[in-house]
């Protein structure tokens, strides 16, 4: 991961984090008119209880699985020298092969004058994929990082949290408190406030996570990772923020990463790409 600082018109300062391959992902700010998603039908349905929330928020990611696909739609955002960065995305995602596909927008002043156009992301097990990467990176061709070698493990890097990693992450919940119910689209959830331990998290995911989520626990100044996490009456997660922290030459800088799912069921088909479309040369930095 590369931090970057940039000025922009009105001289005021703010953080860029840069993938290796050097793609924007700073940021998750609250996002209006959360989506929705189907309510269940109450057939198997699992009774969501407020007075055992570190087994609910554990469990998570498995339930997810078992859900199979999911729409998205994620926010990140950081803030420095006054200035406030945000990146937005939307795709879909399948939880059971860990796979999704997403349309990353940058924001302006990011982007430059003359703009950028959305960058596609594929996410896949140990991978992070981006298409109108832009810095010299010709348009029909991918770049292909290994996530497993970021110090974020793709938590920031991409300008999305892997939704998957955003759910494992709540394997590593402690201090959690049930903070009452309230809607989400028209969907009753239960909201759960709590702190994650990155490592703790790190040991309990999935294999195809772990390797990640093990280099964000040596990566980020802080193992300690506060969230807000939304359940619905099927204990899956219609919604959950994490507050990141990081070091800027000396100084801490906080990333605020915002996931919503809905449209649960939704079949999700991701195809990566083939050898030859992948991008081996020099990318253009800053």
């Amino acid at each position: 991961m590369v931090v970057q600082q940039y000025r922009d018109g009105g001289g005021a300062r703010a953080v860029r984090v840069l993938a290796v391959a050097g793609v924007i992902a700073v940021t998750a700010g609250c996002f209006g008119g959360d989506g929705e998603s189907g309510a269940s039908d109450g057939s198997g349905r699992r009774s969501v209880a407020a007075d055992r929330p570190l087994d609910l928020l554990g469990q998570a990611a498995d339930v997810l699985v078992e859900a199979g696909g999911a729409e998205t739609r994620t926010s990140m955002e950081t803030a420095a020298g006054g200035t406030r960065v945000t990146i937005r995305a939307q795709g879909a995602y399948d939880f059971r092969r860990q796979m999704g596909r997403l349309k990353v927008v940058l924001p302006e002043d990011a982007a430059g004058a003359d703009g950028h156009r959305p960058i596609t992301e594929l996410l896949a097990p140990g991978a992070l994929y981006m298409k109108n990467r832009g810095a010299g990176v010709p348009d029909d061709k991918w770049v292909r990082i290994d996530t497993t070698t970021l110090k974020d493990g793709n938590l920031l890097t991409g300008g999305v949290t892997d939704p998957m990693a955003a759910a494992e992450l709540l394997r590593g919940a402690a201090d959690v408190t049930y903070a009452g119910k309230s809607e989400l689209a028209g969907v009753t959830v239960r909201h759960y406030r709590g702190v994650a331990d990155l490592g703790r998290a790190a040991r309990a995911a999935s294999p195809q996570s772990r390797g990640a989520l093990g280099a964000a626990a040596k990566g980020f100044s802080k193992d300690a990772v506060p969230f807000d996490a939304y359940l619905d009456e099927d204990g899956r997660l219609r919604k959950v923020r994490h507050r990141f922290t990081f070091s800027s030459e000396g100084a801490e800088v906080s990333v605020v990463s915002t996931l919503l799912l809905y449209g649960f069921g939704l079949p999700v088909t991701v195809t990566l790409p083939d050898e030859d479309a992948i991008y081996t040369g020099e990318i253009r930095q800053g």
